[in-house]
């Protein structure tokens, strides 16, 4: 099958990265969410990132304004589902996830893919809801969407090669590369960064080192660009939580146990960039550590 439209369910940092990236590389997007000012600040947040790219040399004016004019912004679920291949990029919670699968299922063409932007959710879980589980998988992004390389594509156990094939090619044709993973909590990147980064805030948690001195430690000990509390911060604290509680559940082990600490900064809504607060405090001019 020939992907030439890109539906994207979700306007958020995942969602309008996606997007970009699409309409740069010449699929037509109809983007939507939940309100027209969330579309509207993904929009303005495609443009500037799009300027950025101009102005140091790697994107023509020509070509911005002609990304520009392929996105198309809508609230009607209906639209989104005529397109050739949708994904979900909404919030890490399943519950959610399923309600916009339900809600795409009446207005399907009949060779569209289906495909969710999940960073840990069962892939095969979330087809068996659907009427085409074979043309169901997951198309991992990694954030920031336009700057990352790495697309993980997660087949569940009815994808079928045909579905694959297609999302190789989309991922192919944006330039960036893809990893094949098994349907497994979290599957690879995850699998291995979120407890990495749920050690650091035990680390915090248990008094060994405080924030600066963590991250601090991490860049210049092993050659991270960012500290894996920095990481944490910019990911969103409530999405880390989120994959360990997937692995802690789909997995059963003990060692997956979210920090109690990670929690509680959840609970308090300190969920890092996003709400100005998180293991650093961003209202000042430079991010000053909370601990």
């Amino acid at each position: 099958m020939e992907i030439q439209s890109i539906g994207v369910i979700g306007a958020g940092q995942m969602g309008n990265g996606i997007a970009h990236v699409m309409a740069v590389a010449g699929y037509d997007v109809v983007m939507t969410d939940i309100s027209q000012e969330a579309l509207d600040a993904a929009v303005a947040r495609i443009g500037k990132n799009l300027g950025r790219q101009v102005s140091k040399g790697t994107l023509s004016a020509a070509d911005q304004a002609a990304a520009l004019a392929r996105i198309r912004t809508t609230l009607e679920t209906a639209e989104v589902a005529q397109t050739d291949l949708v994904i979900e990029a909404a919030t890490e919670r399943e519950e959610i996830k399923q309600k916009i699968f339900d809600a795409l299922l009446p207005h399907l063409k009949p060779n569209t893919i289906l495909t969710s932007n999940t960073s840990s959710i069962s892939i095969t879980r979330l087809a068996s809801r659907t009427d085409r589980p074979e043309k169901f998988m997951g198309f991992h992004f990694m954030n920031p969407v336009p700057v990352m390389q790495l697309v993980e594509l997660i087949r569940g156990i009815a994808t079928d090669k045909d579905t694959y094939d297609a999302c190789l090619g989309v991922v192919e044709r944006l330039g960036k590369t893809a990893a094949s993973a098994e349907d497994f909590p979290a599957f690879i990147v995850n699998r291995i960064l979120m407890p990495m980064i749920n050690e650091a805030v035990y680390t915090l948690y248990e008094g060994v080192g405080n924030v600066t001195s963590i991250d601090k430690a991490m860049k210049l000990g092993t050659n991270h660009p960012m500290g894996p509390l920095e990481l944490a911060d910019f990911i969103g604290l409530d999405t880390c939580l989120a994959i360990m509680n997937v692995l802690h559940d789909g997995l059963a082990d003990t060692k997956y146990r979210p920090c109690p600490l990670l929690t509680k900064y959840v609970e308090a809504g300190w969920l890092g960039r996003k709400t100005k607060r998180g293991f650093y405090d961003y209202r000042g001019e430079t991010p000053v550590p909370t601990r």
